[in-house]
This record gives C-alpha cells, structure tokens and sequence, in this order.
C-alpha cells in the first residue's frame, strides 16, 4: 500500500489575502491542499483532488505519537468534511484505510510496522511539498 499526494497548491489563502507567514494554524491546515490518492500493487484504488493533506498530515502525527496508536482507530476529524473521511482501522488481517467519501472501500490489511512506514512516508512527502511552496513545515508536529 502506498499514500501518495501531489501537485500542492493554496486554495483559499490568497482569496483570504492572507500570506502563509500571517495565516493562523486552523487556516494553513485547510488551505494546503494536493491530490491525495491510495495505491495497491501499482495500481491506483482510490484517489481525490484538492484534499486537505496538511490537516492530515497534522492529525496521523498527532495519532501515531499517542498512547492509542496501534491501539486504537483513527478518524480524521476534518474541519471542512464529514468525519471519518480518512479512516484506518484494525482488521483481523491487519490495518486497513478506507473513507467516507468512498462507502465500502477498504485497502487491504497491512502489518502495523507497515502502515507506520508508508504514514511516515506521507509525512515527509508532505513536509517537502509544504517547503517547495515556501511554507515551513515545522507547524505539523
């Protein structure tokens, strides 16, 4: 399994005439914005434009830094979408993602070490796709 985003872009921040240096946290995590897609066996599964990956981003970190990781669900709990727009749950054969946007679509389970991998992974993508826009990522913990 693999979590793959690209082509970042701003999509309200300027139309708020705000700049990424004077816009509040609430607002850079909404405004960055990539196309976000899953991918199996080299093959695309499942994919939406203009997602809000740094709120993403900001949440999985925030998950895999608790207590609860592997432990416990998670949902991402999105300030502009309906809960549970990413979800990754354990399975009996392992963790799967799946979404809200998509009613019925589970990747296929994956080993917990697996899973933070390519988590970490999409981290860093993210991180560098922030930077590339002259943003400093050192808001997503």
């Amino acid at each position: 399994m693999q979590i793959v985003c690209r082509n970042f872009e701003l999509s309200d921040l300027p139309r708020r005439g705000l700049t990424p240096q004077e816009a509040p946290l609430e607002v850079l995590l909404l405004d960055i914005e990539a196309e976000l897609s899953l991918w199996e066996q080299g093959r695309k599964v499942w994919s939406e434009a203009a997602f809000p990956v740094a709120e993403l981003t900001y949440h999985l970190a925030l998950w895999l830094q608790s207590p609860s990781a592997g432990h416990e669900a998670f949902g991402l709990d999105s300030m502009q979408a309906e809960e549970g727009m990413i979800r990754i749950v354990h399975s009996d054969g392992g963790w799967r993602i799946g979404s809200t946007l998509t009613p019925g679509f589970w990747t296929s389970p994956v080993a917990w070490k697996v899973l933070v991998a390519e988590i970490r992974h999409f981290d860093q993508t993210v991180r560098e796709g922030i930077a590339a826009m002259g943003i400093d990522p050192a808001f997503i913990p």
